[in-house]
């Protein structure tokens, strides 16, 4: 096994191995900078145009909803749920081997590149189903080729950005999906007033061929404009190549590279599952998607209002606009004060208020006002994403296959919330909001846990640089794991701990 160890070694350079411990000089702070405004000048927009495509095809379901779908289809309200429940059961099934596989492959812009190009066709072909079946079957298929973006595109940040700089980024690449929601369904809008009926097709077929064809040329465009990885992104001088490695080495207190080989991925899944602190953000990130699940919904509750399905289709866009202006504010402020805790709680009381209106009250002011507390759950999504980088730090496979993880159980809540929005509950809805209640709560509870958990673990690492400290069994049973891991001996491993402490 030390051999092993030792061989992969060799695919690490000399000299990213002695800048493991210490800090970026001056000159490298500089180079720094420039490395930062380069990432996010190139990455940062092709990966929020993609999200933005993302969600609009994910999400054109429930616009098409209010634009003939459920009549030209013949589906009744059981069988609308379930085609938007079966898209997740594919998502999920996809998550942790398409996420190692990301991992092993190292060329993200072909991989993601080809699945945008995927999804797009999907949705485009889903405008000639004609029944039920048909539209179960391009849910389900939607699903497995969306699945390795979302999940694919945390752990591909988390190999450019320190953990201080994730929280905003994850934000801004966040906002991808809340300006879908607010676009998207003023595109809707456009095209139920503009082409309904147009060459003998329905608004709603017209919605998915438009949305879908676009988001095959945006993944034309990732798979030529999008780098990989700092080590082999080929237009990055040595000299930012050498900064971006060293950095996020420097952070991690460890390499943020594998070790060589298809195994080191399979070990990189048995390392997340035996941490604690993946189950729990991912009973935390399940939390947060049921309770925003009324997004897959937005056009049936503003439909609640009492106006007509364009002006309904209209009012879904200024809650999620407030919500991309809000939520970077707060992910600013997180990264500032390096807080994920208050960030993550602080927003619950406000959506949970935001639920309570909307079951409780008939006029509009109230109702409409209860939407813009209820986005406050967005707020979050940013918050929890940048926690897991910081939380789960190194070897890369086990970051990717805890990203995977966390999305595929965060995600099953997708899967059985929508049974919760029953016509039969209009306009109140009052089930499904006692849902959202509970499972903020709950998500409260787990942030309380990773809190107090997370703050032992890093009195553990003052324990590590203290010299004069003798630790106890467990703790040397921790450090000789990290030392087999990464082939050095205890005393290496423990000096390499220096100056690392999990992100609160």
């Amino acid at each position: 096994m030390a051999d092993d160890i030792t061989a992969a070694k060799v695919n690490i350079s000399h000299d990213e191995e002695m800048n493991r411990i210490g800090e970026l000089s001056p000159e490298e702070k500089e180079i720094e900078k420039k490395l930062r405004r380069r990432i996010d000048s190139i990455i940062m927009p092709l990966v929020i145009l993609v999200y933005l495509m993302n969600y609009i095809d994910r999400n054109n379901y429930a616009a098409a909803k209010l634009q003939g779908l459920e009549t030209d289809l013949n589906l009744n309200d059981q069988q609308y749920q379930t085609g938007l429940s079966i898209l997740f059961v594919g998502y999920i099934l996809m998550q942790v081997p398409s996420n190692l596989l990301l991992n092993y492959m190292g060329r993200p812009s072909l991989y993601l590149g080809f699945f945008t190009v995927a999804w797009g066709l999907v949705s485009t072909l889903t405008s000639q189903v004609t029944n039920y079946g048909g539209i179960i079957a391009c849910r389900f298929i939607l699903g497995l080729v969306e699945a390795p973006f979302f999940a694919g595109v945390l752990f591909y940040l988390s190999k450019w950005y320190t953990k201080k700089e994730l929280a905003l980024r994850m934000s801004i690449f966040y906002s991808g999906s809340l300006l879908s929601g607010a676009f998207g369904n003023l595109i809707a809008a456009g095209i139920l007033d503009g082409m309904a009926g147009a060459r003998g097709m329905s608004p709603w077929q017209w919605l998915y061929i438009i949305e879908g064809a676009i988001t095959v040329f945006v993944g034309l465009m990732v798979s030529v404009l999008l780098p990989d990885f700092p080590e082999s992104w080929r237009a990055l001088p040595e000299e930012m190549k050498h900064v971006a490695i060293k950095r996020l080495a420097i952070e991690a207190a460890q390499a943020d590279v594998d070790a060589a080989g298809g195994m080191s991925q399979i070990k990189g899944l048995k390392l997340a599952f035996k941490d604690i602190k993946t189950y729990v953000l991912a009973i935390a990130y399940m939390c947060i998607t049921g309770a925003s699940g009324f997004q897959n919904f937005f056009p049936s509750l503003t439909g609640t209002l009492g106006y007509d399905r364009t002006i309904s289709l209209l009012l879904v866009a200024p809650p999620y606009i407030f919500m991309v202006i809000y939520s970077m504010t707060h992910s600013y402020l997180s990264d500032r004060f390096e807080n994920r805790f208050w960030f993550f709680v602080y927003p619950i009381p406000i959506t949970i208020i935001g639920f309570v209106i909307f079951m409780t009250t008939d006029a509009f002011g109230p109702r409409y006002f209860s939407f813009f507390l209820m986005v406050f759950v967005f707020a979050q999504n940013g918050t929890v994403y940048s926690w897991i980088a910081g939380a789960i730090p190194r070897p890369p496979a086990k970051r990717a296959a805890a990203y995977a993880f966390i999305n595929s159980v965060g995600n099953s809540a997708s899967i059985w919330t929508p049974y919760t929005y029953r016509d039969g509950d209009e306009p109140h809805y009052r089930l499904a909001m006692v849902v959202c209640i509970a499972l903020q709560a709950v998500g409260a509870l787990m942030a309380v846990f990773m809190y107090f958990h997370l703050n032992a673990l890093n009195k553990r690492q003052e324990r590590f640089e203290d010299d004069s400290v003798v630790l106890t069994e467990k703790e040397v049973k921790v450090l000789q794991k990290i030392a087999d891991r990464e082939g050095i001996d205890i005393a290496a491993a423990r000096q390499q701990q220096r100056g690392f402490r999990y992100g609160l």
